[in-house]
């Protein structure tokens, strides 16, 4: 069965034709308009003959199919929205991939948005989603969100709202999935003790957002399992930048207290961290051992390749759709689990820890 997805008029086409309406399908088959629209949806009743025709006529005027209109007549747009903080970030670039392809399976488009870690402008986005009628929202929050309200119109309407990696402290009538967090703060902690070091440093990210709460928690928590000191002046909550990372490291290395250890809950700045080993002399894993998160490609093939926190984006993605298509087609009866969705996480061992 022919499918129809036209988004472009022939090349052999004027200009300023005008023949892209079912209308004027339906004049030039001399057929009814109500054929002609049965058969652009591929309804069984059409003949296979007619169809055809209908398909051949469509491309030789360049008619563009009105999916808009359509959405407004039948409250369904076939599009799902989605807020991404940062699509260059490794972690969101492979879960949105894997998101899009399968969505676009079950028949629907992808409309992204991103964020830049900006709460205004994820609020914004928020509301432009809701004026262009997507049947869904993803959502993965920037780090400062602290006022989800922007987003209660979804649920107050009945739209089917996910959030996802970092999520809100409750559901607000949302389903929610994430990797488990505290698991992957916990096994590099421990993996860390367990190679004998003793004074272990910590550069995580805001403790405004559930990702740097969750994984500096299962970090201490290792260090009290192993009954290792938490050394307040090696623990850096702050923006992950290169800059503020390579500031962190500067005072670390600066006094007497030099850690022979650091997790940092990043693998970009676990880079920057490497970096700065190794302009200053600090041998690693010889000296100073280093854990990141996330697995992002580059720790693999950097010198030395970092040890990391697997987070299976694709695992995440897979799990997102199925969730979000049970909502889609329960959607009268959907009932949502204040609980997050929680996907695996590994460590992955590498030569510098």
């Amino acid at each position: 069965m022919q499918s129809f997805s036209f988004l472009c008029r022939c090349p052999n086409m004027k200009q300023n034709q005008q023949h892209n309406t079912i209308l004027d399908l339906a004049a030039a088959l001399k057929l009814s308009p109500a054929t002609v629209s049965r058969a652009l949806n591929n309804n069984s009743n059409v003949k296979e003959e007619t169809r055809k025709r209908v398909f051949e006529m469509a491309e030789k005027l360049g008619y563009r199919k009105n999916t808009m209109a359509a959405g407004l007549r039948n409250n369904k747009t076939n599009t799902v929205g989605l807020i991404v903080p940062k699509i260059s970030m490794y972690f969101h670039a492979a879960a949105v991939t894997v998101i899009q392809n399968l969505l676009h399976k079950e028949g629907y488009n992808l409309i992204i948005g991103q964020s830049n870690d900006d709460p205004l402008m994820e609020k914004d986005l928020a509301d432009t989603m809701f004026s262009s009628r997507v049947d869904a929202l993803i959502v993965s929050c920037t780090l400062q969100t602290e006022d989800f309200s922007h987003f209660d119109i979804f649920a107050d309407h009945q739209i089917p709202l996910l959030f996802y990696d970092r999520v809100p402290p409750v559901s607000y009538g949302a389903s929610m999935i994430k990797g488990d967090d505290f698991r992957g703060g916990y096994l590099a902690g421990k993996h860390l003790a367990e190679t004998g070091c003793k004074r272990i440093a910590l550069i995580s990210g805001p403790l405004t957002s559930n990702l740097y709460q969750d994984r500096s928690a299962g970090f201490l928590s290792a260090l009290k399992q192993f009954n290792l000191p938490v050394y307040e002046d090696l623990i850096y909550h702050q923006p992950l930048t290169a800059e503020y990372t390579t500031s962190a490291m500067r005072k670390m290395f600066s006094g007497a207290n030099q850690p022979d250890a650091l997790f940092v809950t990043s693998d970009r700045n676990a880079v920057t961290a490497l970096s700065f080993a190794k302009e200053h002399g600090i041998a690693v894993p010889e000296d100073l051992r280093i854990v990141g998160y996330s697995n992002d490609p580059v720790t693999a093939i950097i010198s030395p390749s970092i040890t990391t926190i697997e987070q299976f984006p694709a695992v995440l993605g897979g799990r997102l759709v199925e969730v979000l298509m049970d909502m889609l087609r329960n959607k009268e009866d959907v009932i949502v689990n204040p609980d997050p969705i929680i996907t695996p996480v590994e460590l992955i061992r590498r030569i510098s820890a």
